[in-house]
């Protein structure tokens, strides 16, 4: 699992600082997650094929998290795409996409599936063989939903030194990684401890942005192993933060810390503050494995 963050500043772009756009890359799959101003752009300054984006993730209808994503769509449509594509937001996004589409004469010429949320509890939008997405309800100005991406226990891992030991014939070896036990030709029972080890554990990713400081986030998070929190603002800005519902570095970190996840990224950064040490100063306190968000920066789950 990869997390490439394409931008991670609140509010209004700039020459140097993206707002809230980034993509997952987990079990083959390659999930936009918000589509801020400038997304395509910091899709191909990173190399990252647009074909391979079948399903994006807009967490509300703010303009910092979904202003590019009807440049996109658009892009999709020049670049002469044919694959289905998958949108999951707010209910509202089918008609503001729409509308722009229409207005400009500019259909898609491919299958365009709008995904429009509303419910304000937490429930499965995504689910497959490999992963499943959970929404995180979050409290913020607008309705807003952050994202619970995890996957799915996997298979068995065969010993290939033990299983020289055994005359296992290799149509019985999908039954070994299903943790079947086996009856070899002499009778004897083969239990499937013997020849395997336990699956590759599985990974899960959570995304919040935006929201002001709640703990009932916790239920949603608990024990993931990477956690993007909102961080906009510093200690000695709280009373905005509470004002527009939004965070501190500090606030973050306290949920981080309650929620028993194994890394904490912080992001959404005002351009009020050019040092962006200090996140990580206030944040520290409360828990230890912080990491700040940058454009253009690779965390690998």
């Amino acid at each position: 699992m990869r997390l490439n963050i394409l931008g991670c500043h609140s509010a209004t772009p700039t020459e140097n600082t993206h707002t809230t756009s980034q993509v997952l890359e987990i079990k083959d799959h390659l999930f936009l997650i918000d589509c801020g101003e400038g997304t395509q752009n910091q899709l191909r300054h990173k190399k990252i094929k647009f074909s391979r984006i079948k399903h994006i993730f807009i967490s509300h209808l703010h303009g910092d998290h979904f202003y590019g994503l009807v440049g996109l769509i658009s892009t999709f449509r020049l670049l002469g795409r044919t694959a289905d594509l998958n949108i999951y937001g707010p209910k509202g996004i089918k008609d503001v996409i729409t509308l722009q589409l229409k207005l400009a004469n500019s259909w898609t010429n491919y299958n365009l599936f709008f995904h429009e949320l509303e419910n304000k509890n937490s429930e499965l939008i995504f689910d497959d063989e490999l992963i499943t997405v959970h929404t995180i309800p979050l409290d913020h100005r607008i309705y807003t939903n952050g994202f619970l991406f995890k996957e799915k226990l996997g298979l068995r891992r065969l010993d290939k030194d033990k299983l020289r030991n055994y005359n296992i014939p290799h149509y019985d070896f999908h039954n070994l990684k299903l943790g079947r036990d086996l009856l070899l030709e002499d009778g004897t029972e083969l239990k499937n401890e013997m020849v395997s080890h336990d699956p590759i554990p599985i990974k899960s990713y959570a995304f919040c942005s935006d929201t002001a400081y709640n703990e009932s986030l916790v239920q949603f998070i608990k024990g993931v192993d990477l956690l993007y929190h909102e961080a906009t603002f510093l200690d000695s800005h709280e009373n905005l933060a509470q004002k527009t519902k939004h965070s501190t570095a500090a606030q973050a970190a306290k949920i981080a810390k309650l929620s028993d996840v194994k890394r904490l990224v912080l992001g959404h950064f005002s351009s009020r503050y050019r040092d962006k040490n200090r996140f990580l100063e206030e944040a520290t306190p409360f828990f230890n494995d912080v990491e700040l968000a940058a454009d253009g920066k690779i965390f690998d789950i």
